[in-house]
C-alpha cells in the first residue's frame, strides 16, 4: 500500500497557546488550516505517521530514523513544560527502513542519536493531530546535507519500505517556509524571504514537485527556510503517483512563512517520475558540457575519470589523443597554481588546488588538483564511478598574488583572497555563489585557515581565469 496521504505544515512554538499566550492569536489562519489536517488524519485512520523534522538529528552525509521503542518531549524550552507528549516509534518500519537503506547502500538509520527527545518541529504538528486521532504509532527522520536530489530518493525508499509492509501511513512533512519576510520579524528581511515564499506555495499548491529541484542552495540560504528538504523527501515518498493537491493557508505575519499543503495520491502516473526525470535531464546537461568546455577542463575531467575508475594518477601520455593534440601551449609550457572544483546537482562536491605551482607545468598542475578533488577533500567522500556522469567541473588558474594593506582593496567579483597569520593561511576564489561582501569572503578564508575573527593578519589579493 502507497503512502495514503501527506501534508506539508509549519512548526512555530507559539501556536500552541500554553507558548504563544495570546500570541497565537496573529496566526489564526495557520490554526484552523491545522485543525482541518488533524481532521483529515483522524479521517484517514493511519497505522504509522512519519513526521520529517528539520530540528530532529542531522548530520552532512546520513539520514537519522529515531531508533527505540518510543520518546517523550515538552515545550519546556518554550516555557510551557506541562505541555507533553509520550509516543510509541513503529520498530517495525523503522527496522524495514533502515534494512532496505543498507541494501542499497543509502546513508541512512538508527546511529548517531544525540538526543532521543522529540523537537518542536516534530510536537507542533503532534500537538494538533493528538487532539483528534491517537490510534497511530510514531516515525521520526531528520534531514541531512545532502542535496536536493538524495532527499528526494530518501523519500522514495521511504515510500518503498511502506509498501513492502502494506502499512496505513501519513507522512507530514514538517517545515517553516523563508524567516526573512518582515524587517519586524526576528530574522529582518531579506528579498528572497518573499520570492521563496510564493515559489514554494505555487509548487506544492499545484504538486509540481520536479520543480522543488530548482531551488538554488545558496537562494534557499538567503532566503533563510528551514523546510524545503522535509519537502522534498515527502515528495519522493508519493513518486509516480499522480496527486490531488490543495493549499490551506500561507500566512507571514510574524516575518516567518508557515505554509499548510494537503497532497492525496490518486493511483499511478508515469509521468511523475521525478527523479528519473531529473538524473536525464542533468546527465544531458553535463554531456553537453563535456563537448563545449575548453582544454583545460577537459584535461581536468579526463584526470578526475581516469583516476576514479583506474585508481591512480593519469600520465599526461595517457590523455586520449585528440585531446593532447588540441592543449594550448601555456598549458605545457607555463607553470601556476590552479584550483579545480567540482559541483554535483549544483552542489560542491569537491574542490582543491594549489596557491602556487608545485608541478612542471600548468598541465600536470591540473591533473593533480582534480585527482585531489575527486578523492581527498576533507569535507566529502571520495566520488564513485556512478557519479562521474553528474559532475560540473571548473578550472581557476591563479595570478601572482600580491599583498594589500587593507580590505578596501579587495573586490569579491575580481579578487580572490589570501589570509595569512604566522604559518596559519586561509584562501577563497572569487566570484563565488553566496559571497557577496568582502566582509564574508574575510570571514570565510579566516575559517579556512583556522584563523580567529581578531587575530592580526596579512592580506593578499589575485586574480583568476576562469575555464568552464
Amino acid at each position: 500500500m502507497p503512502i495514503i496521504a501527506a501534508f506539508m505544515v509549519p512548526h512555530p512554538p507559539m501556536i500552541v497557546p500554553d507558548v504563544g499566550r495570546g500570541s497565537e492569536k496573529q496566526i489564526e489562519k495557520t490554526i484552523a488550516a491545522y485543525e482541518k489536517v488533524a481532521d483529515e488524519i483522524a479521517a484517514l485512520k493511519p497505522e504509522t505517521i512519519i513526521i520529517s523534522s528539520p530540528h530532529s538529528v542531522m548530520y552532512a552525509d546520513y539520514f537519522h530514523l529515531s531508533p527505540g521503542k518510543g520518546a517523550c518531549g515538552s515545550f519546556a524550552d518554550f516555557r510551557a513544560p506541562q505541555v507533553k507528549f509520550e509516543m510509541e516509534y513503529d520498530q517495525e518500519l523503522v527496522n524495514q527502513i533502515e534494512n532496505k537503506a543498507k541494501s542499497m547502500r543509502f546513508p541512512a538509520g538508527t546511529l548517531g542519536e544525540k538526543n532521543p527527545s522529540l523537537d518542536h518541529g516534530t510536537m507542533v504538528p503532534l500537538y494538533f493531530i493528538l487532539k483528534k486521532y491517537k490510534d497511530f504509532k510514531l516515525a521520526r527522520t531528520g534531514l541531512s546535507g545532502f542535496d536536493l536530489l538524495r532527499h528526494y530518493e530518501y523519500g522514495m525508499l521511504i515510500k518503498d519500505a511502506v509498501k513492502d509492509l502494506n502499512r496505513r501511513v501519513v507522512f507530514v512533512a514538517s517545515g517553516d517556509l523563508s524567516h526573512k519576510l518582515q524587517d519586524y520579524g526576528p530574522y529582518g528581511f531579506a528579498e528572497e524571504g518573499p520570492v521563496y515564499d510564493k515559489r514554494i506555495m505555487e509548487v506544492c499548491s499545484s504538486a509540481r514537485f520536479g520543480e522543488l529541484f530548482d531551488f538554488d542552495e545558496n537562494f534557499c540560504e538567503r532566503a533563510a527556510e528551514c523546510g524545503h528538504k522535509s519537502f522534498v523527501i515527502m515528495a519522493g515518498t508519493l513518486d509516480g503517483q499522480a496527486v490531488e493537491a490543495e493549499q490551506y493557508s500561507h500566512e507571514d505575519v510574524t516575518g516567518v512563512g508557515y505554509g499548510i499543503c494537503s497532497f492525496i495520491p490518486k493511483g499511478d502516473d508515469k509521468g511523475r517520475h521525478f527523479l528519473k526525470a531529473r538524473l536525464k535531464s542533468v546527465e544531458d546537461e553535463i554531456e553537453e558540457k563535456k563537448n563545449e568546455s575548453d582544454a583545460y577542463v577537459k584535461l581536468a575531467r579526463e584526470s578526475a575519470e581516469y583516476f576514479v575508475k583506474n585508481g591512480k594518477v593519469m600520465p599526461l601520455s595517457d590523455c586520449p589523443k585528440e585531446l593532447s593534440d588540441r592543449l594550448p601551449p601555456e598549458l605545457l609550457e607555463t607553470r601556476a597554481g590552479a584550483f579545480v572544483s567540482v559541483h554535483k546537482f549544483g552542489a560542491l562536491r569537491g574542490c582543491i588546488g594549489t596557491i602556487a605551482p608545485t608541478q612542471k607545468n600548468l598541465a600536470l598542475e591540473i591533473i593533480q588538483n582534480a585527482v585531489s578533488a575527486v578523492s581527498r577533500d576533507p569535507r566529502f567522500e571520495p566520488v564513485d564511478e556512478s557519479e562521474l556522469k553528474y559532475l560540473d567541473i571548473n578550472v581557476d588558474v591563479l595570478g601572482e598574488a600580491e599583498k594589500i594593506s587593507s580590505p578596501s582593496e579587495l573586490d569579491v567579483k575580481k579578487y580572490g583572497v589570501i589570509v595569512e597569520s604566522g604559518y596559519k593561511r586561509g584562501l577563497l576564489l572569487p566570484d563565488l555563489d553566496g559571497v557577496d561582501t568582502v566582509e564574508q569572503q574575510l570571514s570565510i578564508a579566516r575559517r579556512k585557515g583556522g584563523i580567529g575573527p581578531d587575530e592580526k593578519v596579512d592580506l593578499y589579493r589575485f586574480q583568476v581565469v576562469r575555464h568552464y
